[in-house]
């Protein structure tokens, strides 16, 4: 898992790190992770509004990814009894379940895995089944959703994700931190991944196989 933020200074959970892992292993909790990445800094108060929980309980679950340093508080801004918190500069690397691990650490993993795709699905539904009355003007056809299907070799495959964090980069280098009139918070979204074996390829199947919206 990769989640991009909006400075440069890279932080990595590992699997040593296996402390950080459960710490964020509660669905709570990576909604709340979620919701730093997406809206920025926030309260306690603020993040239990959006939940529909109590400022207990979400103050509780920021002290405990604080306690891994998921997250921290914002310097200069917040008071004694309201604090606010926000998500590390750079990009966090969140390992996905893995074999290698121990079972313990592999159970944490799926946990995290499973929300973050759980959320990241429902916000891509949301755009999808979001009314034309409710989409900002000019930015009905702006946004993309495509898969295509490909037969590659495993180098090819990596040149491609080369390729294609080299655009991503690019865009954080050119838009990160803009503000404006005009200006929304937008999702990237990547994937590249090998299908399980089902058979050989039939001819001229490629030529078929792209769906655009």
């Amino acid at each position: 898992l990769h989640k991009e933020y909006r400075r440069q200074r890279q932080m990595c959970i590992r699997d040593s790190d296996s402390g950080a892992l459960k710490a964020l292993a509660h669905p709570l909790r990576v909604r709340i992770f979620d919701l730093l990445s997406a809206h920025g800094p926030q309260t306690a108060s603020s993040l239990a509004s959006m939940l529909g929980e109590t400022s207990g309980s979400t103050s509780y679950h920021l002290r405990t990814l604080s306690a891994h340093d998921l997250i921290h508080e914002v310097e200069g801004r917040g008071t004694a009894r309201e604090r606010w918190w926000e998500l590390p500069e750079g990009r966090i690397d969140i390992p996905g379940p893995s074999q290698s691990m121990s079972p313990a650490n592999r159970a944490a993993a799926q946990i995290v895995s499973s929300e973050f795709f759980r959320l990241r699905h429902e916000t891509l539904m949301s755009y999808v089944n979001r009314p034309d009355t409710e989409v900002p003007e000019g930015w009905k056809d702006a946004g993309l959703i495509a898969t295509t299907l490909l037969e590659m070799t495993p180098s090819q495959m990596e040149d491609l994700k080369d390729e294609l964090m080299g655009v991503i980069e690019g865009a954080v280098g050119r838009y990160r931190g803009q503000t404006g009139p005009d200006v929304r918070r937008v999702s990237m979204r990547t994937e590249l991944f090998d299908l399980p074996a089902t058979g050989p390829v039939l001819a001229g199947a490629a030529d078929s196989n792209e769906e655009e919206s």
